[in-house]
C-alpha cells in the first residue's frame, strides 16, 4: 500500500511537506538519479535514509533517496534534472508528520537547517525562506518590536510546513500576515504568488498543484506600548504570566507567556508530532479524546499523553503502525460516543 491517509481531507498540495503525484509505472532506476545528478549538484544525496532520524515522532521507514540541497539554486537544478516519473516529497522539521514503516518511494527533499535566510525588506516587512523554524521567526520579529506572529513561538516546525497547513494557535493563523510567497514547481521553475492564488482554511491550504513553498513575505504590525503603560494597568508587563495578561505586553513578553502556558499544558520534550487531530467546530479534540477515556492508554509503544489527550507519545519503541492504529481506534471511539468524526491534523505518508 502506497497511499496517503488523511482521516477526512488533510491535503498538502502546495507546501513544504507534500508529494507530487506518482505515475502508475515504477520509478526510474536509482542509477538514473545517481548519474549524473550526484556529480553536478552541491547538495547531499543519500540512499535509503531512515526517516525516523528526521521526524519528531522518531518513527518512519527509509526514504529511497534523501536530498539536502545546498541552496535554492541547487534545489532548482535538482528538480530540473530529476526524471519526471520519480515521486517527490518535501520535508522540513518532520513535525506534524507520520511516515509509515515502509518508508517513502522516490526522493525526499529535506529543508531543515537549509533555506534559512531571513531578510528585512522594510521596518515592517520580513522575507523568510521555507527552512526557517517558525519559533525563530517569531523571536526575530518580536526583537524588532513588531507584533502578530507571537503564537508561532510555540509551534514546532519550519515556515514551509506552516504555510502548507496554515499553522496557528491561540486564535492566530500565519496566512493573516502573508503578503506573498515564492514557490518551486516540479520542473525547477520559481513562481511569485499572492494570497489570491490559494484557498486558505483551518489547517489547510490549497493552491497550484506540484508547487512547494520556498519562501514567504510577511507584513507585521508595529507594537505600541501605550496600553501596557497606561495609568490604569494593574499587571506590569514583566509580570504577565498568561496569554490574556500578555495582550498588553511587548511581543517578547507575549512569547514568554505563551511558551509558559505551552509548557504547563503540553508534553514538551517527549517524541510526538504536536496536535494529532484538528479541533472540531465549537469543541476541542483533546477534550473529546479525554472524555472518551483514552488518556494514558496506548497500543504497542505509543500512548495518549496524560498531560494533553490530543498528543500521542512514542515511549521509545513505537512503530508508525502502532501510532496509526491508535489514531484509528481513538477516532472510532469518539465517533461512536459523540457522533463527531475527528480529522487528522498530522499528515500520514508512505508505505505500510
Amino acid at each position: 500500500m502506497n497511499n496517503e491517509k488523511n482521516y477526512g481531507g488533510l491535503e498538502a498540495s502546495a507546501g513544504e511537506e507534500g508529494t507530487s503525484p506518482a505515475k502508475a509505472s515504477s520509478p526510474a532506476p536509482l542509477s538514473t538519479i545517481h548519474y549524473p545528478l550526484s556529480t553536478i549538484l552541491r547538495g547531499t544525496l543519500k540512499p535509503q535514509e531512515p526517516l525516523s532520524k528526521h521526524t519528531t515522532w522518531r518513527v518512519g521507514g527509509p526514504a529511497e533517496w534523501f536530498y539536502e540541497p545546498a541552496d535554492v539554486i541547487d534545489l532548482a537544478h535538482f528538480m530540473q534534472q530529476l526524471p519526471p516519473d520519480i515521486p517527490v516529497f518535501w520535508m522540513g522539521l518532520g513535525s506534524n508528520l507520520l511516515v509509515r514503516d515502509g518508508g517513502i518511494t522516490g526522493v525526499v527533499i529535506h529543508t531543515k537547517g537549509l533555506l534559512n535566510t531571513i531578510e528585512w525588506l522594510d521596518n515592517q516587512t520580513v522575507y523568510a525562506q521555507a527552512g526557517v523554524s517558525v519559533p525563530k521567526l517569531a523571536r526575530v520579529v518580536a526583537q524588532n518590536n513588531l507584533t502578530g506572529i507571537e503564537f508561532l513561538a510555540g509551534i514546532p516546525g519550519t515556515l514551509g510546513g506552516a504555510l502548507a497547513l496554515n499553522a496557528g494557535a491561540y486564535g492566530g493563523n500565519i496566512w493573516t500576515y502573508v503578503t506573498s510567497v515564492e514557490t518551486l514547481d516540479r520542473h525547477g521553475q520559481r513562481h511569485e504568488r499572492t494570497k489570491a492564488d490559494y484557498e486558505i482554511g483551518y489547517r489547510q491550504v490549497k493552491g497550484p498543484p506540484n508547487e512547494w513553498f520556498i519562501a514567504a513575505t510577511l507584513r507585521l504590525m508595529p507594537y505600541f506600548p501605550a496600553e501596557a503603560s497606561s495609568p490604569g494597568a494593574t499587571t506590569p508587563p514583566a509580570e504577565a504570566s498568561s496569554p490574556a495578561a500578555a495582550e498588553a505586553s511587548s511581543p517578547s513578553i507575549k512569547i514568554k507567556a505563551l511558551l509558559q502556558k505551552r509548557n504547563e499544558t503540553q508534553p514538551i520534550g517527549l517524541p510526538s508530532c504536536g496536535s494529532v487531530f484538528r479541533n472540531p467546530p465549537g469543541d476541542y479534540a483533546g477534550r473529546l479524546i479525554e472524555q472518551a477515556g483514552w488518556k494514558g492508554k496506548g497500543i504497542g509503544g505509543a500512548y495518549v499523553s496524560e498531560k494533553h489527550a490530543n498528543f500521542i507519545i512514542n515511549q521509545g519503541n513505537a512503530t508508525a503502525k502502532d501510532i496509526e492504529t491508535l489514531m484509528e481506534q481513538i477516532r472510532e471511539s469518539v465517533l461512536k460516543q459523540y457522533g463527531i468524526s475527528l480529522v487528522a491534523e498530522v499528515h500520514i505518508v508512505g508505505k505500510s
